[in-house]
């Protein structure tokens, strides 16, 4: 009798282990390539920085980030949708690539839903209108009356069409109806530069309040639902009175269409398990973000409100797909 129950557990055991597929049953056997579509140095690399080496010391295999910069992040993304669905490449995906890129571009490489399965919604960041502290207005109201006392004469920075700079700035002309001159750059680097010394006179940022802090620009509101807790002493655009400007650059991880359930929810766990390290967290929340990390199923279903919301305002701003 007791050899009858050695033998039925063994099988039972047999069993149940050959249900699952063998790379779930072994995931991760070999190193994780964690894709980032943006250049070395960005805050967007940093949170995955942040993320891939906190991974790294619970998965028990290295995340190798790897910067696939270009193409308003088309590049990166083309090549995880592209890649095996295994789990050993990852995206860090954004607001950019799946919310706001599908509305831009006429042709894009991939499609924000159907190429991707979710895995986790790291954070999202409320952008910071910052202006130059020559400019007279301090704050919201004061912007408003001055950008309709003079249409068309004050110039504001973006990182470029599609990027959260210009998706904020879309969203405030399109409800102030105001007319601002928009002057893009190659990256919100650039941007901050020509903004410290006064080319431009305003913009939308996300990395900005160790400016704000030590005077060189001034914050005038976010577009947050609630103030944030490292800067309470900025208000919200709701507070101002504009309940309809709320935007968040978001970032979370994807992997390719079909990567088993079983090494979604590995990736799912891992991460969430980064982002619960109190070190890890104070480095992504230090400008502003609100850490989520919750499930794959939220993530994708954040994703698909998103792609619908972001699409309706840039409509609304005039702008034609490329």
């Amino acid at each position: 009798m007791p050899h009858s129950r050695a033998l039925f557990t063994i099988i039972a055991c047999a069993v149940v282990s050959g249900g699952l597929p063998a790379a779930a049953q072994t995931f991760p056997a070999k190193p994780v390539r964690y894709v980032v579509p943006y250049a070395p140095g960005g805050n967007t690399d940093m949170i995955a920085r942040v993320m891939g080496a906190k991974m790294t010391e619970t998965m028990g295999q290295t995340v190798v980030v790897e910067n696939r910069a270009g193409a308003a992040t088309l590049i990166g993304a083309e090549f995880v949708a592209r890649s095996p669905a295994d789990g050993y490449t990852i995206l860090l995906a954004t607001s950019t690539t799946l919310g706001i890129n599908p509305h831009i571009y006429k042709k894009l490489p991939y499609d924000p839903v159907a190429d991707f399965a979710a895995v986790v919604l790291i954070a999202r960041i409320p952008m910071v209108l910052t202006v130059h502290p020559s400019l007279p207005a301090k704050n919201i109201k004061e912007f408003i009356a001055l950008a309709k006392a003079k249409p068309g004469q004050i110039p504001y920075g973006t990182a470029g069409t599609g990027s959260p700079s210009w998706m904020s700035m879309a969203l405030f002309r399109s409800v102030t109806k105001t007319d601002l001159i928009e002057v893009p750059y190659k990256g919100s680097g650039p941007a901050d530069i020509d903004l410290l010394a006064g080319q431009i006179t305003a913009m939308f940022a996300n990395t900005a309040l160790n400016y704000v802090q030590s005077g060189r620009l001034r914050a005038l509101a976010h577009t947050g639902e609630k103030r944030m807790t490292v800067a309470p002493e900025i208000p919200t655009m709701r507070e101002a009175g504009l309940k309809d400007v709320v935007f968040y650059s978001w970032q979370g991880i994807v992997a390719p269409a079909r990567t088993p359930p079983e090494v979604i929810a590995k990736l799912n766990a891992e991460a969430v398990r980064a982002l619960k390290q109190p070190d890890a967290a104070a480095r992504i929340t230090a400008d502003g973000a609100e850490i989520l990390a919750g499930t794959p199923a939220e993530f994708g279903s954040y994703i698909k409100t998103e792609l619908a919301r972001f699409g309706k305002v840039i409509k609304d701003s005039g702008v034609r797909p490329e």
